[in-house]
């Protein structure tokens, strides 16, 4: 089987469902020409034309609005926003418009579109090239929210995002892009081709939207994770030698509660990580629905592993960014609560 990057995998979706669908349409800023930042799109456009993949204006309400607009009239719009950290003027359209389309239209109208944007940190961009906005858009009734953790979970919940007649928001953690990232800043990174998630099957195949995976079998405690937080548990839970049960959630909204639920009701313990800020985080509607369901299972508290409440340092990244030491100190203390 052949083995992709994320950024590669990504691109075979977009591919993929360009051409079995003449309606899916990709654009954004510099996504045309010169295939994106990360070079998501690179190749779209000389392959299906500048009336397919096409370079947007400097406008991210301009881009969502258009793309709104696009999917009433029955396109497919799959829009890259450069950075998470710019889509902050185009939240009206998304919450307003694009959410709240089939409810207001009484279904006469949907709003299949997909909007795709970097999230996290890992790469020193600073405070406006590194924030994690999933809460944002969790809180919102009508949208959906994919995380992926790996090539290959990439590809088939992007296809699944296209092909959903809703609007999607796919987060992808930009430390992620070219291989797994532990935390371990000061180690070489292992590539995806030399790792079994970079195997990516060839053509059309979808990962199901709201369905998480259990990525470690264990007995002692369950760690929520998503996007590159699941690489810092697996480290952590090994560094300091404890049968963790960690669940990659994949999709946060909607979420694969039933599944949380069961691992939960089995260790008796949780842990939640993410690298966004703690107060109103999405772990806080984890830690919520964990204690309400599972509350005579539970052993100690959930616990909360996060970045701090402060913009996003460039200097002090490492201390930001929530690495396998803080996360197994918790552990520890959450196994002898």
């Amino acid at each position: 089987m052949p083995r992709k990057t994320m950024i590669e995998a990504i691109r075979d979706a977009m591919d993929i469902m360009m051409e079995r669908d003449d309606n899916v349409v990709v654009f954004g800023e510099d996504v045309g020409f010169f295939g994106g930042v990360f070079r998501c799109t690179q190749g779209l456009q000389a392959k299906y034309g500048k009336t397919r993949c096409f370079d947007a204006p400097i406008s991210e309400a301009g881009i969502v609005g258009a793309a709104i607009g696009m999917a009433a009239y029955g396109l497919k719009p799959c829009i890259e926003i450069q950075f998470a950290d710019y889509v902050y003027p185009a939240y009206d359209q998304i919450v307003s418009e694009a959410a709240r389309l089939r409810y207001r239209s009484n279904g006469d109208f949907t709003c299949p579109i997909v909007v795709r944007m970097p999230v996290g940190g890992g790469i020193f961009g600073g405070q406006t090239h590194s924030q994690s906005p999933e809460a944002l858009f969790t809180h919102v009734s009508g949208l959906k929210v994919v995380v992926p953790s790996n090539p290959h979970d990439a590809k088939g919940l992007l296809i699944s995002a296209i092909e959903d007649p809703d609007p999607v928001i796919f987060l992808e953690p930009k430390r992620l892009y070219n291989g797994p990232f532990d935390g371990h800043y000061d180690r070489p990174v292992t590539p995806w081709s030399k790792h079994d998630l970079g195997e990516v099957p060839d053509g059309h195949y979808t990962v199901p939207l709201g369905k998480a995976i259990k990525r470690r079998e264990g007995s002692k405690l369950t760690i929520l994770a998503y996007g590159t937080m699941v690489y810092v548990a697996e480290a952590a839970a090994e560094e300091h030698g404890i049968d963790a049960e960690i669940i990659d959630l994949r999709t946060l909204l909607p979420l694969d509660l039933e599944t949380i639920i069961e691992s939960v009701s089995k260790t008796g313990r949780c842990v939640v990580v993410h690298e966004a800020t703690l107060t109103s985080g999405f772990g806080a509607e984890l830690a919520a629905l964990v204690q309400e369901h599972c509350f005579y299972k539970l052993e100690a508290p959930v616990a909360r592993v996060t970045g701090w409440d402060t913009p996003y340092p460039h200097a002090q990244e490492w201390d930001y960014f929530p690495g396998p030491l803080r996360l197994g100190r918790a552990l520890v203390e959450t196994l002898e609560g």
